[in-house]
């Protein structure tokens, strides 16, 4: 979780929170958009669809096996059925899953779009048989169903591609049984690099063009940029909520508040050296523009913002919850910090 940062210097601030087996809580974070005005007429964004729930991220889901769950202990139902889902979670907040017309994920791992295919239930015909996801084993094919017939998926076209591909570090983190069931769904954003292809950065470099040139608006309100380095697709999410923040869904450039350090980059991202100049430039912006940031792993309060410091680094201070909270622990578990 920390890549080549040592263990005595990660643990200085974390080890009071590791379990027995050296993993660190993580959570699952998931954001349900409700959109309160329709596009301007004539204007540019009054040509995209504009469905009234968006729903940032899925996190697993509920197709696990129990070996695979047990791996990463991941938070049980109160009846024990299972691991608590993104459906526990969007019931818990009135909400059908029919009822979401776009989905939003930043990448397409399975602690983040998992969630977009779920079992069927007793008496329900599967939408797509085919190689179930686990980290325990092979397991036989089984079937599952679209969690949000309804919805579009948004993502990015390096990213799906590589999903498809299974180019990771990780070779069980990209599986069929949420992808093959969307194909016809994903609607994929081809939205510019902060840095020209072939490109090498130095450290401090920021990207010629700004976020504004960068981002593209995927849905009336909503944009996303890429953020590469934990794979080479990321995307974050930008929209202003009713209360005029900017607010910006952070993917896994920083998962953490324990993350903001310059040089903690996960140890299966895909180009650690691109995540930190990445991480760089997304904090200078979150500071200069007033961002508040919606860390998709943090534990406790996910909202957070970014402060420069005397050092030339930057500072996270807690942020108040937007309107209604956020889908809090849509899935909890613990990752292994080690």
């Amino acid at each position: 979780m920390f890549g080549l940062i040592p263990r005595a210097v990660w643990s200085r601030t974390l080890g009071p929170h590791l379990d027995d087996k050296g993993r660190m809580p993580v959570q699952h974070n998931c954001l349900l958009l409700e959109r309160l005005d329709d596009p301007a007429p004539g204007s540019p964004a009054a040509g995209l669809p504009a469905p009234r729930l968006v729903l940032l991220e899925t996190g697993t889901g509920n197709k696990l096996d129990p070996a695979s769950a047990a791996i990463f202990d991941l938070e049980d139902r109160p009846d024990g059925s299972g691991p608590r889902s993104i459906l526990d979670a969007l019931h818990e907040a009135d909400c059908r899953p029919e009822d979401i017309g776009a989905v939003v994920v930043s990448h397409l791992h399975f602690d983040h779009a998992g969630g977009l295919t779920r079992l069927p239930r007793a008496g329900e015909t599967p939408d797509w048989t085919g190689p179930a996801s686990g980290m325990a084993g092979k397991r036989p094919d089984h079937g599952v169903k679209l969690t949000f017939p309804s919805a579009t998926v948004h993502t990015q076209a390096r990213e799906w591609h590589d999903a498809l591909n299974n180019t990771s570090v990780m070779t069980r983190t990209y599986f069929r049984d949420h992808l093959e069931p969307v194909r016809g769904l994903v609607r994929a954003a081809e939205s510019p690099p902060p840095f020209a292809p072939g490109l090498v950065p130095l450290r401090d470099q920021a990207p010629a063009a700004p976020v504004e040139r960068r981002a593209t608006e995927i849905l009336p309100g909503i944009r996303v940029f890429l953020v590469p380095g934990h794979t080479w697709g990321q995307q974050a999410t930008l929209f202003t909520d009713e209360a005029g923040r900017t607010v910006v869904f952070t993917p896994d450039v920083m998962p953490t508040a324990w993350h903001v350090g310059q040089a903690y980059s996960l140890g299966y991202d895909v180009e650690p050296y691109t995540s930190m100049i990445s991480r760089r430039w997304f904090l200078s912006e979150a500071a200069d523009r007033g961002w508040t940031l919606l860390l998709d792993h943090e534990p406790g309060n996910p909202f957070r913002r970014a402060e420069r410091t005397s050092s030339g680094w930057f500072d996270l201070h807690e942020a108040g919850d937007l309107g209604g909270g956020p889908i809090g622990g849509a899935t909890g578990a613990h990752a292994p910090a080690v």
